[in-house]
C-alpha cells in the first residue's frame, strides 16, 4: 500500500508540474500577443503620421504653386525693360521697338513740329491763307503721309537707342540692333522702304560718316563722344536725323550749343530763304557758346566745312548744301523740297579733314624719305 501511496503523490506532483508549465507558456503566448499588438498599433500611429506629412507637404507645395502663379513677369526685355506708349499711339511699343508703326496709329501718324512762314516784316505768310495753294497742299497728303511715318519710326527707335547704349557694348552691336529695328516698325520691303543708308556711329574727333564693318571690334568707352546718324526711307521718300550720345556730363554744354543751333537754323528755313542767311543764323547761334570740360575753357566752333543738304527720293544728297556758317551759296530753297538741317559742333579748330586723305600723304611722304 504504501508503494501505492508514494506512486499516486508521486503523479500527482507531474500533474502540478505540468499545469504550471501550460500556465507559463499561456502568459508567455498572451504577452506576445500583446507585443505584437501594440506593435502594430505603433506602425500605424506612424503610417498615419507619415501620411499626414505627405499630405502637409503637397499642400504646402500646391500653396507655393498658387502663390507662384500669382507673381507677374515683367512685360519687356533689352534696354530699360520698360514699354511705353507714344504720343496718340492706339497700343504700347516694346523696347527694343518691335510693334510696326502702322498698329500703333492706324489713323494716320502725328504732324509732327511746324514751322509757321513769316515774311520779312514778321507776318504770316500768305501761302498759309492761299486757297490754291492749300489745295496743292492738299495734293501731296499721300507724301507727306510717308514722311511723316518715317519720322515716326525714327523718333521712336532712337527714344530706344539713347536709353539703352551703355559703355562696353560692341559698336557693330548697335548698330545691328539699331538698324533691326527700323526695319520691323517699318515692315521692310527692300527698296519699297526700310533702312535709308548704313548707320553712322563716329567716335570722339571723328565727325561723320564712319560705321564699322562686319568683324569690327570697336567698344564703346564712357568718355566717348558718339555722333549716331540713321535714316528711314519709303518709296525713297527720305528721313535723315542724327543725335549725339554721351556717358559723362562733362559735354552737356557742348550738347545744348549744339541743339540750340540747329533749333535756330530750322527756325529760319523756308520757301525763298537763302541758304547763306541760314548758315549766318547758325553760326551766330552756336558760337555764342564756351564751354567748360574738366576744369578747361573751350570756345566752341562750327566745323565750316560740313554742311546740311537738300534731299530727293532714292537721294541723300541731291545737290544743295545749307551752311552752317556764313558766307554761304546765296541759292534759295524752293517749294517742294526736302532739306537735312545739320550743325556740327566742336571744341577744336572747326575744320574737318579726311582721314583717308592724311593717311595717303603720309604713308606717300614716308615712301619718299625713306
Amino acid at each position: 500500500n504504501m508503494g501505492g501511496k508514494k506512486e499516486e503523490e508521486e503523479e500527482d506532483k507531474e500533474d502540478e508540474v505540468k499545469e504550471k508549465i501550460e500556465n507559463l507558456n499561456l502568459n508567455d503566448n498572451h504577452r506576445e500577443k500583446k507585443e505584437d499588438g501594440d506593435d502594430d498599433d505603433n506602425d500605424n500611429d506612424n503610417d498615419n503620421e507619415e501620411e499626414e506629412v505627405k499630405i502637409n507637404a503637397s499642400d504646402a507645395a500646391a500653396a507655393g504653386k498658387k502663390k507662384k502663379k500669382k507673381k507677374k513677369k515683367k512685360s519687356s526685355s533689352g534696354g530699360n525693360g520698360v514699354k511705353y506708349t507714344p504720343a496718340g499711339a492706339a497700343k504700347e511699343q516694346t523696347a527694343p521697338p518691335t510693334v510696326p508703326v502702322t498698329e500703333l496709329f492706324p489713323n494716320g501718324f502725328p504732324e509732327g513740329e511746324i514751322q509757321e512762314y513769316q515774311d520779312n516784316n514778321g507776318k504770316t505768310s500768305w501761302r498759309l491763307d492761299s486757297e490754291e495753294k492749300r489745295e496743292l497742299e492738299r495734293l501731296e497728303l499721300d507724301m507727306y503721309d510717308n514722311a511723316r511715318q518715317c519720322a515716326e519710326v525714327h523718333r521712336e527707335v532712337r527714344k530706344y537707342i539713347q536709353e539703352w547704349v551703355k559703355p562696353g557694348m560692341k559698336m557693330i552691336d548697335v548698330c545691328e540692333t539699331l538698324e533691326n529695328s527700323v526695319r520691323k516698325l517699318l515692315n521692310a520691303k527692300g527698296l519699297e522702304c526700310g533702312v535709308a543708308f548704313p548707320t553712322g556711329c563716329s567716335q570722339n574727333h571723328i565727325a561723320a560718316h564712319w560705321t564699322p564693318n562686319g568683324g569690327d571690334e570697336t567698344i564703346i568707352d564712357v568718355n566717348d563722344v558718339i555722333k549716331f546718324d540713321f535714316g528711314t526711307q519709303i518709296n525713297g521718300r527720305i528721313i535723315d536725323c542724327a543725335f549725339t550720345k554721351t556717358f559723362v556730363p562733362d559735354y552737356d554744354e557742348l550738347l545744348l550749343a549744339v541743339k540750340e543751333a540747329t533749333d535756330e537754323g530750322i527756325k529760319q528755313s523756308g520757301i525763298d530763304v537763302r541758304l547763306c542767311d541760314i548758315g549766318e543764323a547758325i553760326q551766330e547761334v552756336m558760337e555764342s557758346h564756351s564751354v567748360d570740360i574738366r576744369g578747361k575753357q573751350f570756345e566752341v566752333k562750327c566745323c565750316r566745312n560740313l554742311n546740311g543738304h537738300s534731299i530727293a527720293p532714292y537721294q541723300i544728297h541731291a545737290g544743295k548744301s545749307v551752311p552752317i556758317v556764313k558766307g554761304g551759296e546765296a541759292t534759295k530753297m524752293e517749294e517742294g523740297e526736302f532739306y537735312a538741317i545739320e550743325t556740327f559742333g566742336s571744341t577744336g579748330e572747326g575744320y574737318v579733314y579726311l582721314l583717308l586723305l592724311i593717311l595717303f600723304l603720309f604713308c606717300f611722304f614716308s615712301m619718299v624719305f625713306l
